[in-house]
């Protein structure tokens, strides 16, 4: 099993997918959407690390930044009815710290924010989850934890998050990918601006495209 990987990004794109270069090797890896925002642009050098999932006609291997938001992801699949790809789903809007402070002061409005979880997975979540999650938490402070706020490691160096003030959730990952593909804060503010009045329902993946359009 692949439990982690370091090596030169080759691409990244929208749908969560990088694909690093390690010894001449090109793995393609899915990435949390917030991770992946953070990921230097080809040829950087990147550490993932990385959860192998096998099933009879397929070899998948899912890449994290930190230890923490893998540990996160293997515990939300011990839940019933959540896969590999909720389980993504739920780390592309929420990292392993922001999950567990959410669950510990059993946020569900935070929790039902994110895309294909209802009302009663969450209450799943919330009862499951509830001890499990005690690695992430250490360090998680009062009012919560924004997920825009996660850091990625390039070549043994950490590095910050570039996210705008006041936002979180989607809407402050869209403006951080927006920020990472070159454009200036301000440019993102206002795009994220003109997507937020619709943005409700929305995956990052849409509001992303909604953004650019908006940046045009």
């Amino acid at each position: 099993m692949i439990g982690r990987l370091r090596g030169q990004i080759v691409e990244r794109s929208l749908d969560g997918t990088a694909v690093l270069e390690v010894g001449g090797v090109g793995y393609e890896v899915l990435v949390p959407l917030q991770s992946l925002a953070r990921l230097p642009g080809p040829p950087a050098e990147v550490v993932l690390h990385v959860h192998t999932h096998v099933r009879e006609d397929a070899f998948t291997l899912f890449g994290f930044a930190t230890h923490e938001d893998r540990a996160a992801f293997r515990t939300l699949m011990t839940v019933s009815s959540i896969g590999p790809k909720l389980a993504l789903g739920i780390l592309s809007h929420l990292d392993a710290r922001t999950l567990a402070a959410a669950i510990a002061r059993e946020d569900r409005k935070t929790l039902q924010g994110v895309p294909g979880v209802g009302k009663k997975l969450v209450d799943r979540l919330v009862l499951e989850l509830k001890d499990k999650l005690g690695f992430a938490s250490a360090g998680v402070s009062g009012a919560g934890v924004s997920g825009a706020g996660a850091s990625i490691t390039s070549g043994g160096t950490v590095i910050a998050p570039v996210a705008l003030p006041g936002l979180s959730g989607p809407l402050g990952t869209v403006a951080t990918m927006l920020v990472s593909m070159g454009f200036r804060s301000i440019e993102a503010d206002r795009a994220v601006a003109a997507i937020a009045p619709t943005a409700d329902g929305k995956t990052v993946e849409q509001l992303l495209r909604e953004a650019l359009s908006a940046t045009a």
